[in-house]
């Protein structure tokens, strides 16, 4: 398995625990020039991250058991890396519920797909920044793009602030302890989505849990400053 070095330790360390021999790279470009080293000189078989029919298929799945179990949704919320878990979910959602909205979020410092959108094809970022390691692929990619763009109403953006404090509103509400991906999610349905929303039944997809306990603890705390802030103001 090829990780970024940006990747969270405990998502390391939960690879490795699996037997995966782990080789780290540069964010960006070097970890996917090592994969694609590694395919051609030991001939294995790359499983893009978020790229590709068989990717999107796999996450398509998450919108089918949301529309099975709560089909009249009004709106659905997805967070947005590379497009991979947003591409399957809009498809399937759109194709059960035609008539519910999809909104993809992505943070103010990696946001290749909204960039994507206004310049009308994929493009590539030259640096990214943001405490969403899962959200931080550096481009969009053509496979994935078309179906976000095929199947996605808006995109939006969340700071990294708003992104701790959607982790903090998750633990002290529904008592979920997650990674920020799944808090950018939360931050963009209770920020710029929410008066969108406001009054509907919304689905919002909670993706993913691998984080370890010190740096959930840093960016609760964060969080907790941002909303305390935010109350003065």
């Amino acid at each position: 398995v090829v990780m970024q070095s940006t990747a969270n330790p405990y998502r390391i360390a939960l690879a490795k625990a699996e037997g995966a021999e782990v080789v780290i790279k540069d964010p960006g470009a070097p970890t996917f020039a090592e994969a694609e080293r590694l395919v051609r000189e030991e001939n294995r078989t790359f499983i893009h991250p978020f790229e590709g029919l068989h990717t999107s298929l796999g996450t398509a799945g998450v919108g089918l058991e949301l529309m099975e179990d709560v089909p009249d949704l009004d709106a659905v919320v997805v967070s947005c890396g590379g497009g991979g878990l947003m591409s399957g979910v809009s498809a399937a959602v759109k194709l059960i519920n035609p008539a519910c909205k999809v909104y993809g979020v992505e943070p103010e410092g990696a946001d290749s797909m909204s960039r994507s959108f206004t310049a009308g094809h994929p493009v590539t970022l030259k640096t990214t920044s943001t405490i969403a390691d899962s959200l931080a692929p550096p481009m969009a990619l053509p496979f994935g793009f078309t179906l976000c763009r095929e199947y996605v109403d808006e995109l939006v953006r969340v700071s990294d602030e708003e992104i701790c404090a959607g982790l903090v509103i998750l633990q002290e509400d529904a008592k979920l302890a997650v990674e920020p991906a799944a808090g950018a999610a939360i931050a963009a349905a209770l920020g710029p989505l929410r008066d969108r929303v406001s009054g509907q039944r919304v689905g919002v997809i909670i993706c993913g849990a691998n984080i370890d306990c010190s740096t959930y603890q840093e960016l609760l705390a964060r969080g907790q400053r941002f909303i305390a802030r935010s109350a003065r103001d």
